[in-house]
């Protein structure tokens, strides 16, 4: 009787590395989008660039370190990447933006913090002195602008509370917005996502892998262009007023459609943040892109502080590399390629358009 508890043992053991055997075998048809690795094969250049060519202002980045330790640890990646300064965009307003700009003193050379809006009550008559003060006092406790303002197509949601239904160029912004220029506090503003996330969840979209993660194809507000054109009403309205468009305004499958807006207002520019999957595969486009608008175009993170990844940012704009994954960080099963960027461009995007806007 014990044999034969142990050969039905052997029986379900055996029964259970079935799939694993198959999957070995190759039977792709086991394999999910999630789980495929691809490894590149080819004989070609292989750069690893710990150190920005040039010093580097990092104008995205948020409050990661939830421990002085941490922060310490920050500083030591910031030092080896050639990182001189990062930008904090907080959304924090009131006692949680003191809180922060508390907690980063010890570095006052390193970080610079971003306050957020207040939208209590924006629903309501009467809403904007209130909010013009809030943001007089995060100023006079150091804030040096403002964001990350987020809008994905229902409204300004980066913030507590949101403020749903009401977009950038909403009349209700007009306080707010008028006076960051009179304190030359620029304006971080996130509009909408990248353009797979609001494509068909199926086998045509290239980008489903982290697309479906964040999908928008279902949802009922603006779509991509209706939100970049919110923007641009406030671009007119408040030509005294620096907006900064995050991610390159999300407009990586179309870059042409950024480049007008940046070539039309000179109080636009636009970071390269969390965007490096979306613009590494096309080098080519995205070289001659940036380097026409090299004027206008800041470097930024979005992604933590860890050294692989300040690493893999800069190979991607300063090698030639071709066909190489980073799969982890960015979420999509894109071979990547070095863009190659000239010194000139380089020493813009790494620095010198970033001195101009935060005068230092």
């Amino acid at each position: 009787m014990y044999s034969n508890i142990k050969f039905s043992l052997l029986i379900i053991f055996l029964f259970q590395l079935i799939p694993a055997f198959i999957y070995s075998q190759g039977n792709v048809n086991e394999l999910l989008l999630k789980n495929y690795r691809p490894k590149n094969i080819y004989n070609v250049p292989h750069t690893r660039i710990t150190k920005a060519k040039f010093t580097v202002i990092d104008i995205h980045s948020h409050p990661y370190a939830n421990s002085k330790e941490e922060l310490k640890t920050w500083v030591k990646n910031m030092d080896e990447a050639g990182i001189k300064k990062t930008i904090l965009l907080t959304y924090a307003h009131g006692s949680k933006f003191d809180s922060l700009i508390n907690f980063y003193s010890d570095y006052p050379e390193r970080f610079d913090l971003w306050c957020g809006f207040d939208f209590t009550n924006y629903d309501k008559p009467g809403f904007g002195p209130n909010a013009v003060k809030e943001l007089e006092r995060c100023y006079k406790m150091g804030a040096k602008g403002v964001g990350e303002l987020g809008d994905k197509g229902i409204g300004l949601m980066y913030c507590n509370p949101p403020a749903f239904g009401m977009h950038i160029d909403d009349d209700r912004m007009d306080l707010l917005l008028e006076k960051c220029a009179e304190l030359k506090m620029p304006v971080n503003i996130h509009v909408g996502e990248p353009q797979w996330f609001y494509e068909k969840m199926d086998s045509t979209n290239d980008g489903l892998m982290n697309a479906f993660s964040w999908r928008l194809d279902q949802q009922k507000g603006l779509n991509l262009k209706e939100v970049l054109s919110t923007l641009e009403n406030a671009l007119q309205k408040h030509p005294n007023t620096i907006f900064i468009a995050c991610h390159l305004a999300n407009q990586n499958h179309n870059l042409e459609n950024l480049g007008l807006l940046l070539d039309k207002y000179s109080n636009l520019y636009a970071d390269i943040s969390a965007r490096y999957a979306e613009t590494a595969p096309v080098p080519r486009y995205a070289k001659s892109f940036i380097e026409r608008h090299s004027s206008k175009l800041l470097y930024g993170t979005d992604m933590g502080f860890q050294k692989s990844m300040y690493e893999i940012t800069f190979r991607i704009l300063e090698s030639l590399d071709e066909h190489f994954y980073e799969i982890e960080l960015f979420n999509y099963h894109w071979a990547l390629y070095g863009l190659g960027l000239k010194d000139e461009t380089l020493e813009k995007l790494y620095y010198k358009n970033a001195q101009k806007i935060l005068q230092f």
